[in-house]
């Protein structure tokens, strides 16, 4: 297991998951990486439940980067949940979307994102932005304690 914070990319589309990956590696990052593709799956995730219980393979990330627009469970459903969760409430959860508007801006901090980042177009760009994250997120910020709050029960 690295030393390295994990981080879990919660996007519903494989194109830009493969884009942030490779913007990652252009960038310099490479801290372990987890990703779902829904917001139902985000929270599996993060509860340690269902395919995602085994804690040791899909341990509690130190970052989250959050789509808005999913399918079912949406962005700010996934967020709304993170922040009712008491050892997940200090989570740093970072909107990575491809929307800029200011009332999803300002309901994605109402609700508790730490951060609200509009996906670029271009890759050069979007590898300029992992770049910034990568020095204040991954190098600089310290992340406050995070836990599930209790272990998956063992088959019977």
């Amino acid at each position: 297991m690295s030393d390295q914070p994990l981080i879990l990319i919660v996007e519903d589309s494989e194109d830009h998951v493969f884009l942030l990956r490779l913007a990652f590696k252009k960038a310099g990052i490479t801290n372990p990486v987890q990703d779902v593709r829904s917001g139902e799956d985000a929270i599996a995730y993060l509860a340690g439940t269902g395919p995602f219980s085994d804690w040791s393979r899909f341990p509690l990330p130190a970052i989250v980067l959050l789509d808005l627009k999913m399918p079912g469970l949406d962005g700010f459903g996934v967020l709304r949940w993170i922040r009712q969760q008491p050892g997940l409430k200090n989570l740093r959860v970072v909107m990575l979307t491809s929307s800029d508007l200011q009332q999803e801006v300002s309901l994605a901090h109402d609700l508790g994102a730490k951060s609200f980042l509009t996906k670029p177009v271009d890759l050069d760009q979007l590898v300029l932005m992992m770049s910034a994250f990568k020095t204040y997120w991954l190098d600089f910020d310290k992340a406050p304690g995070a836990f599930r709050a209790k272990a998956p029960e063992s088959p019977a």
